[in-house]
C-alpha cells in the first residue's frame, strides 16, 4: 500500500476521532468555559486531548528516534531545507502585503540558499546576515486588516487561527514540495517535515511540563503571542491594524 493511502486513512480516522472526543468533551461540562480569542474551547480540548495521545504514542517517540540515530549535521540540513521551502512561499506573501524589504530578504535568502547552499541544506543567507521573514497567507491577510478569527485546534494539525484554517489548502499548494511528480517522494517529505518539526520542540516539552498547569492553555496563549509576532514581523505594537 502506498503512503499516500495510508496518510489519507490516517487523516480520516483522525479527523473522526478527534470529533469524538470533543463531542464528549462537551458533553461531560455543564458550562462550556469562554474565551473571546477561543469560543470553541470545549470542542478543541477534546481535540487537543487526542492530539495529545497521538503525540505520546506516536510522534514524539519518531522524533526521539530521529535525534538519536540521525546525526546532528544531517538534521540541520534537513531543518534548512524546509526551512528554504518556507522563504519561497513567504516571497508572494511579503510581496502581497507590499513589505518591500522582507520580500527582497526572502528573494535573497531563496536565491543563495537554493544555490550556494545546495537546495537550502546550508543555511548560507543566515550567516550573511539576511534576515528571515517568515509569511504565510493567514499573515497576509491579517497584515491587510482580516482578522484571524477564533483559535481552533486541528487533528493532528494542531493550533490554527480560523483563517488559517481557510486558507490552508492553498498554503499547502504553496509548498513548492507538494508539486513534485512523485507521490512516495511527497509523502516521504511530508512525513520527514512533520518529524523535523516535532522534533524541533522536543525542549520546548519539559518547559510546558515544568511551568504550565494548563498545557492547553498555555499551548494557545504561546500559539496567539507567537502569530501576533509574525504579523507584526517582529514588532511588538499593541494595534498593529493593517501593516502593509
Amino acid at each position: 500500500m502506498r503512503l499516500g493511502l495510508i496518510g489519507r486513512h490516517l487523516r480520516a480516522f483522525a479527523c473522526l476521532v478527534g470529533i469524538f472526543c470533543a463531542g464528549f468533551s462537551l458533553s461531560a461540562r455543564a458550562e462550556p468555559l469562554f474565551n473571546a480569542q477561543d469560543p470553541f474551547e470545549v470542542f478543541n480540548r477534546g481535540v487537543f486531548a487526542f492530539n495529545e495521545i497521538v503525540d505520546h504514542a506516536v510522534l514524539r517517540p519518531v522524533a526521539l528516534a530521529y535525534t538519536e540515530v540521525v546525526p546532528r549535521w544531517v538534521r540541520n540540513s534537513v531543518n534548512h531545507f524546509f526551512g528554504n521551502l518556507a522563504d519561497a512561499w513567504a516571497i508572494p506573501n511579503n510581496a502581497l502585503a507590499l513589505r518591500g524589504k522582507a520580500t527582497s530578504d526572502s528573494f535573497k535568502r531563496v536565491a543563495i540558499n537554493s544555490t550556494v547552499g545546495m537546495l537550502g541544506l546550508i543555511d548560507v543567507a543566515t550567516e550573511l546576515d539576511i534576515d528571515r521573514h517568515p509569511a504565510d497567507l493567514g499573515l497576509t491577510l491579517s497584515r491587510w486588516g482580516l482578522p484571524a478569527g477564533p483559535y481552533v485546534v486541528v487533528p493532528l494539525l494542531g493550533p490554527r487561527t480560523m483563517v488559517e484554517v481557510v486558507v490552508y489548502p492553498i498554503d499547502w499548494k504553496g509548498n513548492l514540495a507538494n508539486h513534485l511528480d512523485s507521490v512516495d517522494v511527497r509523502d516521504f517529505l511530508t512525513v520527514l517535515s512533520f518529524t523535523d518539526l516535532r522534533a524541533s520542540y522536543l525542549q520546548a516539552d519539559d518547559v510546558v511540563k515544568a511551568g504550565a498547569l494548563d498545557p492547553y492553555s498555555f499551548t494557545r496563549d504561546s500559539y496567539l503571542q507567537r502569530r501576533q509576532y509574525l504579523q507584526n514581523d517582529g514588532e511588538n505594537q499593541e494595534d498593529p491594524g493593517v501593516q502593509p
